[in-house]
């Protein structure tokens, strides 16, 4: 399929549609468990409620560590790729956002879209709405 502004993002139904709507429902359910809990189980209520906590961070953590480590490989790609093309680096005052966003462009428009997005201080979805030539990345997570 090709890609372009309108289908780029990327989703992954079981943890986008199922796991953070299911851990959404253990935190809600854990704190009215608690709420509802007398002494005899409010330990165990409380425990509940604190393992939903740690696993919601565990899931947040799970998504941004790769993600990180995604866009410093995002940066010294286009930064290959620039210096390719232009025979510099790429400015750096370029946002890490802008950079992912420009990754989109083709080899032909990159340059003048790099200064642009420098010059007008675009937002990613502005640069990605300038692209007229769409450079594919079914591989981003």
């Amino acid at each position: 399929m090709s890609q372009n502004f309108s289908n780029h993002k990327k989703y992954v139904p079981v943890y986008h549609y199922v796991l953070l709507p299911a851990l959404l429902v253990l935190l809600i359910g854990s704190f009215v468990n608690l709420a509802h809990s007398d002494g005899s189980n409010f330990y165990s209520a409380s425990l509940i409620c604190f393992l939903s906590v740690i696993l919601i961070i565990i899931a947040f953590y799970a998504r941004m560590f790769p993600l990180g480590t995604q866009n410093r490989v995002i940066r010294a790609e286009e930064n290959l790729r620039h210096y390719i093309l232009t025979g510099k680096a790429l400015p750096s005052g370029l946002r890490m956002s802008q950079i992912i966003a420009l990754r989109f462009a083709s080899d032909e428009e990159f340059p003048a879209l790099v200064s642009r997005a420098q010059s007008e201080n675009l937002s990613s979805t502005d640069i990605k709405k300038a692209i007229q030539n769409w450079r594919a990345d079914h591989y981003r997570i």
